[in-house]
């Protein structure tokens, strides 16, 4: 995945345990917002989501639809 926006403000939960699990959440100019592993040191691939979705998402953890998987 090759992006042409520019993620900054990169950042990792409060609530990650600094483990292997970790992912970075980062906001283009445009609203976008991007998802990354923190294991890549900021060279891997990058999730891009428009904010709708990002929404979406947020909306499904904070109800719990995750909780099963």
């Amino acid at each position: 995945m090759t992006s042409e926006r520019t993620f900054t403000g990169w950042r990792k939960s409060t609530l990650s345990s600094g483990g292997d699990n970790c992912v970075e959440v980062g906001f283009s100019d445009d609203g976008t917002i991007g998802v990354r592993d923190t294991k890549q040191n900021g060279h891997g691939p990058i999730l891009e989501f428009f904010p709708s979705e990002w929404e979406a998402f947020l909306g499904g953890v904070r109800r719990g639809e995750f909780d099963d998987i």
